[in-house]
């Protein structure tokens, strides 16, 4: 009888699913939008999806069933741009309050000098100035006056802001100049010539050491788990990892091995683009040579990352016109255009590296003149090598130009945006530049109008709660901003006609975060043959009111059909 068993498929007659999910309301996000009621599972994958009565119909003896109750079901959500690992540890040695002005600021420092030894740096990373109530960094004094006995840096983004003590030991003063130019800047008084404390690109002045506790492998395995269990607890089962460093793609392979990821990750592999050409290129052929350079659904190192220039939130992302005199960015020069930390040239080389060796390339790029340089490299490159198929992506890709959006249309550019910057940053650079040069800030239905692939995420640099976190990385955060274009502190929208639909909305995060992965064949989407990667949520995401959207609850994730969250009733 084993011959008719094995027949059976061929007759129709397929192996019952293990799991079917019914009385739902399943968007699917295929390419018609369909929505159904019911989805079968199989193992790790989708085995249908339909109307109810067609689905429950191949249920088996041992298939469990569940009564969605007419519940919203989604595929599993995707952030395009995370910082996992690093975010991960964040609070390791001690927690860190919110910030919310310059006064919580030098609170937390006062305590780090009275924890800390004499001489030993104090640190405070990714507090942006545009999200505390002053607006500005804290002064050079405010910081002497938390201690000269200890080397301060307050970090926000690429730039900082030091006291007395971190400049000495930095080797600046007023008659001290270290190496500046491309990739770095220090400000000072225009007319004592004394250091502001403000540094551009401050690590290419400062050598930090932190004192506190040493993680162990098992401490940051662990952390790391926590990280990825929150994630999911909001929906995300994807994420790209932008930025890995060495030791970093050892801590995912040393995860990965413990089967101690609740998330799928694609990894982007940290080069310096300043390096000799050399080193450059023995780190991408490493990258490309690596075992987890083979795709692997949970685990894939599939790209290389680069800095091309600064932040916005820093006011040092490279504009094609000047940023202008700004207290908030302490910017003196009115001809301050940012900063370019890369020439063409060896962008397009490094570039090509990339891309002929099977990564996918992407660079931190701000500011529109940074943007429109990446792209140029680009175009560069596809008349030597065809890049559509190799997916050549813009990271950040805030500030864009019709121009810009009809270059990457042609050449098969996509990009990884963060909608939440605008609701959080909105106000502050609309009163920097204005609504016109804001016209096209992460301007999504231009992109979608013209085929550009964009991918929606957080930049999450710091801290585990997805709201309180550095970078919220609660994708329904994210959805409705791109939804509402409002900035908080405004009544404006930012350019109400750059909104998408709600249909857009969910792609962002599901469909399109899958082709920026090279991965659309098994998620983004419910169709039979995918991973079953699938949240089911609390609210109708397609009909609730538009400021429900940000304060959707997920009820359940599923991960290659298995349960990674449920909430706790």
């Amino acid at each position: 009888m084993r011959w008719f068993a094995l027949l059976l498929p061929a007759f129709g007659f397929a192996q019952a699913p293990d799991l079917i999910l019914h009385n739902g309301k399943i968007v699917t996000v295929n390419a018609r939008n369909e929505i159904v009621q019911a989805v079968a599972i199989r193992g790790s994958r989708i085995v249908a999806v339909g109307a109810d009565r067609t689905i429950l119909a191949r249920k088996g003896a041992a298939t469990r069933l569940v009564d969605l109750k007419g519940k919203t079901v989604l595929p599993g959500l995707m952030d395009s741009h995370t910082h996992a690992a690093d975010a991960s540890m964040y609070e390791f040695d001690h927690p860190i309050g919110d910030m919310r002005t310059i006064a919580d600021v030098l609170a937390y420092l006062r305590t780090r000098a009275a924890a800390t030894p004499k001489g030993e740096w104090i640190t405070l990373r990714q507090v942006f100035i545009t999200r505390l109530e002053e607006q500005r960094y804290p002064t050079r004094a405010e910081l002497d006056a938390i201690s000269k006995d200890h080397p301060i840096l307050f970090g926000t983004g690429p730039d900082a802001s030091l006291n007395s003590a971190a400049l000495a030991r930095s080797g600046i003063g007023r008659g001290k100049h270290p190496e500046e130019g491309r990739g770095g800047k220090i400000e000072r008084d225009p007319t004592s010539g004394e250091p502001t404390g403000i540094l551009r690109s401050a690590a290419k002045f400062v050598n930090v050491t932190n004192a506190g506790k040493s993680p162990s492998l098992d401490d940051r395995i662990g952390r790391l788990k926590m990280m990825l269990a929150d994630y999911n607890s909001v929906g995300i089962t994807s994420i790209a990892d932008r930025d890995a460093s060495p030791n970093e793609v050892e801590l995912y392979r040393a995860a990965r091995a413990r089967d101690a990821l609740s998330c799928r990750v694609f990894l982007n592999y940290h080069v310096e683009p300043n390096d000799p050409l050399e080193s450059i290129e023995a780190a991408i052929l490493k990258a490309a040579r690596d075992p987890l350079h083979t795709y692997d659904d949970m685990l894939w190192l599939r790209g290389v990352k680069v800095f091309l220039d600064g932040g916005m939130l820093t006011g040092s992302a490279y504009m094609r016109e000047p940023w202008g005199v700004s207290k908030v960015y302490s910017i003196i020069d009115p001809n301050y255009r940012g900063l370019l930390y890369v020439d063409p040239e060896r962008l397009y080389q490094v570039a090509k590296l990339a891309l002929k060796n099977d990564l996918q390339f992407t660079a931190h790029s701000v500011g529109d003149g940074a943007v429109h340089a990446l792209i140029a490299a680009y175009e560069r490159v596809n008349k030597e090598l065809p890049l559509r198929s190799r997916r050549p992506c813009i990271t950040h890709c805030n500030f864009m130009s019709p121009e810009a959006i009809e270059r990457m249309a042609a050449v098969g550019i996509v990009a990884d945006l963060q909608p939440a910057w605008l609701e959080l940053d909105g106000a502050t650079l609309r009163k920097q530049f204005g609504d016109p040069r804001l016209r096209f800030f992460q301007p999504y239905r231009s992109l979608f109008e013209k085929n550009v692939i964009v991918g929606g995420g957080s930049d999450h640099m710091q801290k585990i709660g997805s709201f309180r976190s550095i970078n919220p990385y609660n994708p329904f955060l994210g959805m409705w901003i791109a939804l509402k274009r409002q900035p908080r502190w405004t009544s404006d929208p930012v350019h109400p006609e750059e909104r998408i639909t709600r249909e857009q909305a969910i792609r962002l995060y599901t469909a399109n975060n899958a082709f920026l992965m090279f991965d659309e064949k098994n998620r983004g989407s419910l169709e039979p043959g995918k991973l079953a990667d699938l949240i089911a949520l609390d609210k109708d995401i397609l009909t609730c009111p538009l400021d429900d959207v940000k304060e959707i609850k997920v009820e359940f994730t599923l991960l290659g059909g298995k349960e990674v969250y449920k909430a706790r009733p």
